[in-house]
């Protein structure tokens, strides 16, 4: 039974392990995902930091992605910014991928 157990405790700490990793890349994505749209709608400085911070908390509304895009989408609109659904899709993934990156990054420093 030592081995069954040894197994299953390691499936746990990996589980854990890829829980933190999902939490800290959507956290990170999101700040990222933030600095894009708030320097689409002008902002910079202070200001652009705030912008992050308040995507950052929207996720925090529901699971998954979609209260993220539903902010970002109607900050757009109220501002009159130009960007389609498709190119905020596609800016969610291109920082989710550049946050995953920074984190393995510092994961191996």
């Amino acid at each position: 039974m030592t081995s069954f157990d040894d197994r299953e405790k390691g499936f746990e700490k990996k589980f854990a392990l890829d829980e933190e990793l999902m939490f800290k890349s959507a956290a990170r994505r999101n700040k990222l995902l933030g600095l894009w749209a708030a320097e689409k709608m002008g902002l910079s400085g202070d200001d652009a930091q705030g912008y992050a911070r308040e995507v950052v908390k929207a996720d925090l509304e529901e699971p998954g992605e979609e209260d993220v895009f539903r902010k970002i989408r109607g900050d757009f609109d109220a501002k009159s910014i130009d960007q389609s659904d498709h190119q905020i899709r596609r800016a969610m993934a291109e920082t989710m991928a550049e946050a995953v990156s920074q984190i393995e990054t510092e994961g191996k420093a």
